[in-house]
Protein backbone atom coordinates (compact mmCIF):
# COMPACT_ATOMS: atom_id res chain seq x y z
CA UNK A 1 0.00 0.00 0.00
CA UNK A 2 1.11 3.46 -0.93
CA UNK A 3 -0.50 6.03 0.71
CA UNK A 4 -0.07 9.69 -0.99
CA UNK A 5 -0.32 13.03 1.31
CA UNK A 6 0.13 16.44 1.33
CA UNK A 7 1.77 18.61 4.55
CA UNK A 8 1.19 21.96 4.58
CA UNK A 9 1.06 24.90 7.17
CA UNK A 10 3.23 25.38 10.13
CA UNK A 11 5.43 22.50 11.55
CA UNK A 12 5.47 23.45 14.35
CA UNK A 13 1.67 23.74 14.94
CA UNK A 14 -1.01 21.48 16.30
CA UNK A 15 -1.90 19.17 13.81
CA UNK A 16 -5.02 18.84 12.34
CA UNK A 17 -5.55 15.61 9.87
CA UNK A 18 -8.61 15.80 7.33
CA UNK A 19 -9.77 12.54 5.98
CA UNK A 20 -12.23 12.57 2.67
CA UNK A 21 -14.90 10.98 1.87
CA UNK A 22 -15.44 7.98 -0.25
CA UNK A 23 -15.25 8.51 -4.13
CA UNK A 24 -13.39 11.64 -3.39
CA UNK A 25 -9.83 12.56 -2.18
CA UNK A 26 -8.23 15.02 -0.33
CA UNK A 27 -8.74 18.19 -2.21
CA UNK A 28 -11.98 18.23 -0.92
CA UNK A 29 -10.67 20.19 2.32
CA UNK A 30 -8.95 22.90 -0.03
CA UNK A 31 -10.92 25.36 1.80
CA UNK A 32 -9.94 24.21 5.23
CA UNK A 33 -6.23 24.06 4.37
CA UNK A 34 -6.65 27.55 3.71
CA UNK A 35 -8.51 28.65 6.58
CA UNK A 36 -6.28 26.46 8.71
CA UNK A 37 -3.18 27.45 7.24
CA UNK A 38 -1.63 28.32 11.05
CA UNK A 39 -1.62 24.49 11.62
CA UNK A 40 0.15 21.87 10.61
CA UNK A 41 -2.21 20.06 8.55
CA UNK A 42 -1.64 16.12 6.85
CA UNK A 43 -4.32 15.56 4.14
CA UNK A 44 -3.64 11.66 3.25
CA UNK A 45 -5.53 10.56 0.27
CA UNK A 46 -7.43 6.95 1.22
CA UNK A 47 -5.84 4.11 0.00
CA UNK A 48 -7.73 3.32 -3.80
CA UNK A 49 -8.61 6.92 -3.84
CA UNK A 50 -6.62 10.16 -6.04
CA UNK A 51 -2.67 9.50 -5.69
CA UNK A 52 -2.90 6.57 -3.29
CA UNK A 53 -2.54 3.21 -4.69
CA UNK A 54 -4.44 0.34 -3.25
CA UNK A 55 -5.38 -3.64 -4.04
CA UNK A 56 -7.35 -4.47 -1.42
CA UNK A 57 -8.90 -1.67 0.86
CA UNK A 58 -10.34 -2.18 4.06
CA UNK A 59 -11.40 0.35 6.95
CA UNK A 60 -8.80 -1.58 9.25
CA UNK A 61 -5.88 -1.30 7.16
CA UNK A 62 -6.56 2.51 6.21
CA UNK A 63 -6.56 2.88 9.61
CA UNK A 64 -3.48 1.46 10.76
CA UNK A 65 -1.95 2.83 7.75
CA UNK A 66 -3.19 7.13 8.77
CA UNK A 67 -2.33 5.87 12.38
CA UNK A 68 1.24 5.41 11.66
CA UNK A 69 1.55 8.19 9.99
CA UNK A 70 -0.09 10.72 12.86
CA UNK A 71 2.42 9.06 15.58
CA UNK A 72 5.31 10.03 13.37
CA UNK A 73 4.06 12.87 12.83
CA UNK A 74 2.37 14.38 15.92
CA UNK A 75 5.60 14.71 18.14
CA UNK A 76 4.20 15.03 21.55
CA UNK A 77 1.56 18.16 20.12
CA UNK A 78 -1.81 18.24 20.46
CA UNK A 79 -3.53 16.59 17.50
CA UNK A 80 -6.83 16.99 15.82
CA UNK A 81 -8.45 14.42 13.53
CA UNK A 82 -11.47 15.04 11.35
CA UNK A 83 -13.22 12.64 9.02
CA UNK A 84 -15.95 13.29 6.53
CA UNK A 85 -18.14 9.86 5.52
CA UNK A 86 -16.07 7.25 5.13
CA UNK A 87 -13.18 8.86 6.38
CA UNK A 88 -15.37 9.34 9.33
CA UNK A 89 -15.53 5.54 9.93
CA UNK A 90 -11.62 5.08 9.71
CA UNK A 91 -11.51 8.46 12.11
CA UNK A 92 -13.85 6.31 14.34
CA UNK A 93 -11.31 3.25 13.60
CA UNK A 94 -8.41 5.17 14.03
CA UNK A 95 -9.79 6.39 17.53
CA UNK A 96 -10.73 2.84 18.78
CA UNK A 97 -6.98 1.86 18.23
CA UNK A 98 -5.63 4.51 20.30
CA UNK A 99 -7.54 5.88 22.69
CA UNK A 100 -4.54 8.48 23.78
CA UNK A 101 -3.32 10.25 20.74
CA UNK A 102 -6.06 12.17 19.30
CA UNK A 103 -6.86 15.49 21.61
CA UNK A 104 -10.47 16.46 19.15
CA UNK A 105 -12.43 14.65 17.02
CA UNK A 106 -14.94 15.39 14.39
CA UNK A 107 -17.08 13.20 13.07
CA UNK A 108 -18.82 14.27 10.16
CA UNK A 109 -21.66 11.86 8.49
CA UNK A 110 -20.58 8.53 9.73
CA UNK A 111 -22.71 5.76 9.32
CA UNK A 112 -22.52 3.42 11.68
CA UNK A 113 -25.40 1.15 11.33
CA UNK A 114 -24.74 -1.93 8.81
CA UNK A 115 -27.17 -2.76 5.98
CA UNK A 116 -26.60 -6.33 5.38
CA UNK A 117 -29.27 -6.18 2.35
CA UNK A 118 -26.99 -3.24 0.93
CA UNK A 119 -24.26 -4.92 1.39
CA UNK A 120 -25.32 -8.04 -0.47
CA UNK A 121 -26.19 -6.96 -3.61
CA UNK A 122 -23.63 -4.15 -4.06
CA UNK A 123 -21.27 -6.37 -6.12
CA UNK A 124 -23.49 -7.60 -8.62
CA UNK A 125 -25.50 -3.76 -8.81
CA UNK A 126 -21.70 -2.11 -9.34
CA UNK A 127 -20.88 -4.30 -12.51
CA UNK A 128 -24.03 -3.74 -13.64
CA UNK A 129 -24.13 -0.03 -13.34
CA UNK A 130 -20.03 0.48 -13.82
CA UNK A 131 -19.90 1.77 -17.10
CA UNK A 132 -22.31 5.00 -15.52
CA UNK A 133 -19.74 6.07 -13.45
CA UNK A 134 -17.60 7.01 -16.33
CA UNK A 135 -20.55 8.83 -17.69
CA UNK A 136 -19.85 12.79 -17.42
CA UNK A 137 -23.84 13.78 -17.12
CA UNK A 138 -24.34 10.41 -14.03
CA UNK A 139 -20.81 11.80 -12.49
CA UNK A 140 -22.34 15.86 -12.65
CA UNK A 141 -25.25 14.38 -10.98
CA UNK A 142 -23.14 12.78 -8.34
CA UNK A 143 -21.39 15.79 -7.74
CA UNK A 144 -24.40 17.50 -7.22
CA UNK A 145 -24.86 15.49 -4.16
CA UNK A 146 -22.03 16.13 -2.06
CA UNK A 147 -21.96 19.77 -3.26
CA UNK A 148 -18.69 19.44 -5.73
CA UNK A 149 -18.67 22.67 -7.74
CA UNK A 150 -17.68 23.33 -11.47
CA UNK A 151 -13.81 23.83 -10.03
CA UNK A 152 -13.38 21.09 -8.78
CA UNK A 153 -15.41 18.86 -10.68
CA UNK A 154 -13.42 17.64 -13.54
CA UNK A 155 -11.11 16.27 -10.61
CA UNK A 156 -13.55 14.90 -8.97
CA UNK A 157 -14.80 12.80 -13.36
CA UNK A 158 -11.26 12.06 -13.66
CA UNK A 159 -10.55 9.99 -10.21
CA UNK A 160 -13.72 8.56 -10.74
CA UNK A 161 -13.66 7.90 -13.91
CA UNK A 162 -10.74 5.82 -13.38
CA UNK A 163 -11.22 4.16 -10.05
CA UNK A 164 -10.72 -0.12 -10.48
CA UNK A 165 -13.85 -1.86 -10.22
CA UNK A 166 -12.79 -4.07 -7.64
CA UNK A 167 -12.07 -1.35 -5.52
CA UNK A 168 -15.40 0.68 -5.76
CA UNK A 169 -16.92 -2.88 -4.87
CA UNK A 170 -14.90 -3.12 -1.57
CA UNK A 171 -15.46 0.81 -0.73
CA UNK A 172 -18.69 -0.06 -0.83
CA UNK A 173 -19.06 -2.89 1.34
CA UNK A 174 -16.43 -1.44 3.79
CA UNK A 175 -18.44 1.64 4.34
CA UNK A 176 -22.44 -0.29 4.27
CA UNK A 177 -20.99 -2.78 6.84
CA UNK A 178 -19.10 -0.59 9.12
CA UNK A 179 -20.33 -0.81 12.72
CA UNK A 180 -18.68 1.03 15.95
CA UNK A 181 -16.02 -1.07 17.07
CA UNK A 182 -16.08 -2.08 20.86
CA UNK A 183 -12.66 -0.22 22.05
CA UNK A 184 -14.42 2.97 20.63
CA UNK A 185 -16.09 3.65 24.32
CA UNK A 186 -12.59 4.19 25.78
CA UNK A 187 -11.45 6.73 23.37
CA UNK A 188 -10.15 9.81 25.62
CA UNK A 189 -10.58 12.40 22.92
CA UNK A 190 -12.85 15.18 22.82
CA UNK A 191 -15.36 14.11 20.16
CA UNK A 192 -17.96 16.45 17.90
CA UNK A 193 -20.61 14.44 16.05
CA UNK A 194 -22.24 15.62 13.26
CA UNK A 195 -24.73 15.46 10.74
CA UNK A 196 -26.51 17.74 8.32
CA UNK A 197 -30.40 18.21 8.75
CA UNK A 198 -31.07 16.92 5.09
CA UNK A 199 -29.45 13.87 5.50
CA UNK A 200 -31.05 10.50 5.42
CA UNK A 201 -32.50 9.07 8.60
CA UNK A 202 -30.26 6.50 9.12
CA UNK A 203 -27.47 8.95 9.27
CA UNK A 204 -29.06 10.73 11.94
CA UNK A 205 -29.84 7.58 14.30
CA UNK A 206 -25.89 6.92 13.45
CA UNK A 207 -25.03 9.72 15.48
CA UNK A 208 -27.07 8.08 18.19
CA UNK A 209 -25.50 5.64 17.98
CA UNK A 210 -22.09 7.15 18.44
CA UNK A 211 -23.18 9.15 20.76
CA UNK A 212 -24.41 6.10 22.91
CA UNK A 213 -20.85 4.71 22.65
CA UNK A 214 -18.28 6.88 23.99
CA UNK A 215 -18.07 9.79 26.53
CA UNK A 216 -16.51 13.23 26.21
CA UNK A 217 -18.57 13.97 23.41
CA UNK A 218 -20.97 16.38 21.82
CA UNK A 219 -23.55 15.60 18.65
CA UNK A 220 -25.10 18.61 16.37
CA UNK A 221 -27.29 18.99 13.60
CA UNK A 222 -26.05 21.36 10.86
CA UNK A 223 -29.20 23.03 9.49
CA UNK A 224 -29.99 23.36 5.87
CA UNK A 225 -27.02 21.02 4.19
CA UNK A 226 -27.02 16.89 3.37
CA UNK A 227 -23.98 14.73 3.17
CA UNK A 228 -20.72 17.42 2.49
CA UNK A 229 -21.22 20.66 4.82
CA UNK A 230 -17.48 20.85 4.22
CA UNK A 231 -17.83 21.56 0.88
CA UNK A 232 -21.39 23.00 0.84
CA UNK A 233 -21.03 25.75 3.56
CA UNK A 234 -17.17 25.89 4.15
CA UNK A 235 -17.06 28.76 6.50
CA UNK A 236 -19.31 27.49 8.53
CA UNK A 237 -18.04 24.44 9.17
CA UNK A 238 -14.60 25.60 9.15
CA UNK A 239 -16.03 28.09 12.51
CA UNK A 240 -17.32 24.96 13.83
CA UNK A 241 -14.23 23.40 13.47
CA UNK A 242 -12.18 26.07 15.23
CA UNK A 243 -14.51 26.64 17.74
CA UNK A 244 -14.43 23.12 19.09
CA UNK A 245 -10.79 22.26 18.92
CA UNK A 246 -9.87 26.08 20.53
CA UNK A 247 -13.06 25.41 23.38
CA UNK A 248 -15.12 27.91 22.35
CA UNK A 249 -19.29 28.53 22.07
CA UNK A 250 -20.02 26.84 18.65
CA UNK A 251 -21.67 29.30 16.53
CA UNK A 252 -25.39 29.59 16.53
CA UNK A 253 -28.33 27.99 14.89
CA UNK A 254 -26.98 24.48 15.49
CA UNK A 255 -29.56 21.90 17.09
CA UNK A 256 -27.85 20.19 19.58
CA UNK A 257 -28.57 16.06 19.77
CA UNK A 258 -29.85 14.92 23.48
CA UNK A 259 -28.72 11.35 24.08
Amino acid sequence: MKLYYKESGNIEASLIVFLHGGGVSGWMWKKQIEYFSDYHCLVPDLPGHGLSSSTDFSINNCAEEILSLIVTRAQSKKVVLIGFSLGAQVAIKILSMNPNIIDYAIINSALVRPTPLATKIIKPAIRLTYRITKNRTFSKLQAKQLYIGEQMFETYYKETSNMDLNTLIKILEENMSFSIPRDFSISKSKKLITVGDKEKKIMKKSVLDILDKTINCKGIIIPSVGHGVSLAQPELFNKIVDAWINDRELPSGLTDIKK
